[in-house]
């Protein structure tokens, strides 16, 4: 007998392994379903997410919901992805990442660039961040069934999906100071990726979240917005020439 899952899932390809790093990287929220500790019946919520500079969903959540509660007995966990958009939700791409949920301490060195990348996301929740009852988690994950619209789905691993861990770990040092150093001085810049790289016409208020070893977050408002660098980095020095070199292939491609 035929392999029924194997005939419906196309070869992964470039193609879809950027719609799923896309899907990741732009979500500003998500389909948390975890296993309920005393019936074992799935429970499904929705939560905030952001995600680390390797590409690592992160979370924060109260220890007063039972979501919590579930992801502290059983740490496997799925989060959906994917905005319904207009007309048919099922005609959008969406993907479910299959995870291990890692609650971090507060007393934990990854604790602050945790919190700095899901606040930079997020940061009405500032408010209640520091909250007893609050804790943030890093979802790792293991595999993911990416749906691109009607008869287009895939399998991805998490090579497929996560960033180069060496460079992430260069750029969550020197990525923050980074950003910051963009919003305060180049807005004008920030502009022309979005128009340029993330094909948005709009004038919006834009401005930089994280930089990754993929590319960079963009956010305006409740607006998200994804560009990717034309090669991943080879290591943070890259960062700032690849910047001001995509600025200047923007505003060529404005002039021309």
């Amino acid at each position: 007998m035929a392999d029924t899952q194997k005939d419906v899932l196309r070869p992964t390809d470039a193609e879809a392994i950027r719609l799923g790093k896309t899907l990741l990287r732009a979500a500003r929220h998500a389909a948390l379903a975890v296993l309920e500790p005393d019936s074992g019946w799935p429970l499904a919520s929705r939560v905030s997410v952001a995600t680390d500079c390797a590409g690592r969903p992160l979370i924060l959540v109260s220890t007063l919901s039972a979501h919590t509660g579930g992801l502290m007995a059983d740490g496997r966990c799925s989060l959906l992805l994917g905005e319904p958009g207009k007309g048919d939700p099922l005609a959008h791409p969406r993907m479910t990442l299959k995870c291990r949920a890692e609650r971090i301490d507060r007393e934990s060195a990854d604790h602050a660039g945790v919190a700095q990348r899901f606040l930079a996301r997020h940061p009405k929740a500032a408010l209640y961040a520091d909250f007893a009852d609050f804790s943030y988690f890093r979802l790792e994950p293991e595999e993911a069934s990416l749906n691109g619209g009607f008869g287009k789905a895939f399998r991805l691993t998490r090579a497929d999906l996560m960033s180069d861990e060496a460079v992430a770990r260069e750029l969550e040092q020197a990525g923050p100071g980074a950003v910051a150093h963009m919003n305060a001085d180049h807005r004008d810049a920030i502009a022309l990726y979005a128009r340029h790289f993330a094909g948005i016409d709009e004038a919006l208020d834009w401005k930089m979240t994280g930089i990754d070893p993929d590319g960079f977050d963009l956010m305006a408002g409740d607006r998200t917005a994804r560009v990717f660098f034309a090669a991943p980095l080879a290591s943070a020095r890259e960062m700032r020439a690849v910047l001001v070199q995509m600025a200047k292939d923007a505003r060529a491609g404005e002039i021309g």
